[in-house]
């Protein structure tokens, strides 16, 4: 049986195990599940069943479900270590895990569909509110990682070196949320060159919001319309 990752072409955790299947050339069917629509499919029924956490993604080979981006990734590290998406010494995988635990643990969350819709629905901030609580929380976080990738000696076409990994893997789907934001990157030109470099490889090609059977509305990384 083909593997299967339950998916939604915005969710940057989704994003997240999209890319690394790929990068993994590993074959999988992506099961659309709507987080948005009608309050959010996740939140009830079957999928709520296979997945109590009720957040995107999930996957499945058939046997054992598995939740949680980070989780999976390195699941799949484990069975298919080919092509490495960690390097090889000790301190080094602990730096890469530490910058891609920045992204999905400290930054992305404060940003997804549960958390602003909860601000608008619940707290009633304003639209315009909502949308500066994302920014700040993406912009600080950007910062950081800046800061951090554009002075380490690991530094090279990508986040560690010269093949694309869990960093790699982690910033792109933010990067994708900061342009949707309308964030100005000037202030990024280090991630902004990683990023540019990821989105040369099919791997990140293919995961991207554009791809993704279930897409909606704009590209981000589209010019603008005159």
């Amino acid at each position: 049986m083909k593997t299967q990752l339950y998916s939604f072409w915005r969710s940057s955790a989704a994003f997240r195990v999209r890319i690394a299947l790929n990068l993994k050339g590993l074959d999988y069917d992506v099961i659309p599940v709507n987080i948005v629509k009608s309050g959010g499919v996740q939140t009830a029924g079957e999928y709520a069943n296979k997945n109590p956490n009720r957040l995107v993604p999930l996957f499945s080979d058939g046997t054992h479900n598995i939740h949680q981006s980070l989780a999976i990734i390195e699941y799949l590290e484990e069975v298919q270590p080919n092509p490495p998406l960690l390097p090889q010494t000790a301190i080094d995988r602990a730096w890469v895990r530490s910058l891609a635990m920045d992204i999905a643990i400290d930054v992305h969350p404060l940003g997804n569909v549960r958390v602003l819709r909860y601000l608008i629905r619940q707290l009633g901030l304003s639209m315009e509110a909502k949308d500066d609580w994302n920014q700040h929380w993406i912009t600080l976080g950007l910062t950081s990682l800046e800061k951090q990738l554009s002075s380490d000696t690991r530094l090279g076409r990508f986040a560690c070196g010269n093949q694309p990994g869990l960093i790699d893997i982690c910033l792109v789907p933010q990067i994708f949320n900061a342009l949707s934001a309308k964030l100005d990157m000037k202030a990024y030109p280090t991630l902004m060159k990683i990023f540019n470099e990821c989105m040369k490889l099919p791997a990140f090609i293919d995961a991207s919001w554009e791809k993704q059977i279930d897409a909606e509305g704009s590209n981000p990384l589209a010019p603008p319309q005159e």
